[in-house]
């Protein structure tokens, strides 16, 4: 349970930066949709990793497991794989992991453009409502930001005060601010101008109330939010904690940008863990901020737009800045896309399909920094 709590925390951060990440751990951890696998790396020991991206056109390749137990997500492109290492691959089942050869045009070398540096400011984050996770998310989100950022956590939960002032911070880049308020209490929250904010999370009070009144609580909240950017015309990145799955759908006419159920990671997690005895190093590895992390990343920065691109080729355009390609968020009301509510996030799709983006489309990656 601490490492779910640590791990949940982790991905409650991560996606406030970047909405639609928490779809994508769901798909990672959920039996119905693809999963990661560890496996042997037949026939490619000898090869770098950055060669071995393109051995599978169904499965992704995403790090190696090396015989001395250590686990790296993402290696560097031209890290040789020697005879005892597993491969490290996410996939529909174990079944569908087959070595293919790709094509002698699978990549367009013409649709790849070069990378554009990107710099981050000092942010400014809010969090409404609290439980045992937000002392982790603090300390997490106080790794990611740059100097002079400011979190806002306004809630109303007994103690709050004396954990604040005693909270465990990962770095001084961010200064905290608590103010005492009713999070279910329309006045009180636009006196905070949560539109002034780059972020807002949004924390089910799961340590004080039930999992249905925390998620009613948060529900409200998110209404309130919701009416206050339609009354202004103004936006701004929300994500948002649910502890039961069931009431998902209901907050999705809030129209946040992202929610992270915690009950059903716990339960998937805990799941995943029993089948695959690597899963604490993978994921670890993946929400460290010393290591590679799962990025969204606009798919505009790295191919042109206006034709269809393969994947084959949106694999290269990353491997090119020493990342590795793990699919794209294209959300399209015609196309099915949030069947499984998952915000229009695929992961591992066909290398040989090709799509049109639009410049609002993701290319999911990971990556460091």
């Amino acid at each position: 349970l601490v490492l779910a709590d640590d791990l949940i925390s982790r991905i409650v951060v991560q996606s406030s930066r970047q909405a639609g990440l928490s779809a994508v751990y769901s798909e990672l951890l959920d039996f119905d949709g693809c999963e990661i696998y560890t496996t042997e790396l037949e026939g490619l020991a000898g090869t770098t990793y950055g060669e071995a991206l393109t051995a599978y056109e169904d499965s992704a390749l995403i790090g190696l497991r090396f015989a001395d137990g250590q686990t790296r997500m993402n290696p560097p492109m031209d890290t040789l794989i020697p005879e005892d290492a597993r491969a490290i691959i996410i996939a529909e089942d174990d079944a569908a992991i087959r070595m293919t050869t790709p094509p002698q045009d699978a990549v367009d070398p013409t649709q790849i453009r070069k990378p554009k540096a990107a710099r981050r400011g000092a942010e400014r984050v809010l969090i409404l409502g609290w439980n045992r996770r937000g002392s982790i998310i603090a300390s997490e989100l106080s790794k990611y930001v740059k100097a002079g950022s400011v979190l806002t956590v306004a809630a109303d939960t007994p103690g709050l005060l004396d954990e604040i002032a005693t909270l465990p911070l990962g770095s001084k880049n961010l200064k905290v601010e608590t103010r005492i308020i009713d999070t279910s209490h329309a006045a009180s929250i636009d006196a905070l101008n949560p539109l002034g904010y780059d972020s807002v999370m949004v924390l089910g009070y799961s340590d004080t109330m039930e999992a249905q009144s925390a998620d009613t609580r948060t529900l409200i909240t998110l209404l309130h939010l919701r009416k206050l950017s339609e009354r202004e015309g103004q936006r701004v990145s929300v994500v948002s904690e649910m502890i039961d799955i069931r009431n998902r759908e209901l907050a999705e006419v809030t129209r946040a940008d992202d929610f992270v159920v915690s009950n059903k990671l716990i339960s998937l997690m805990l799941a995943q863990a029993s089948e695959n005895e690597y899963l604490s190093d993978i994921f670890g590895d993946l929400l460290d901020e010393e290591g590679s992390e799962i990025y969204l990343r606009p798919i505009g920065d790295y191919v042109d737009l206006g034709r269809p691109v393969s994947g084959y080729t949106l694999m290269e355009a990353a491997r090119r800045r020493g990342e590795t390609a793990i699919g794209y968020r294209r959300r399209r009301d015609e196309d099915g896309a949030d069947a499984r509510n998952m915000g229009g996030v695929v992961v591992n799709p066909s290398k040989s399909q090709a799509l049109e983006f639009l410049p609002e489309d993701r290319l999911i990656v990971l990556a460091e920094g």
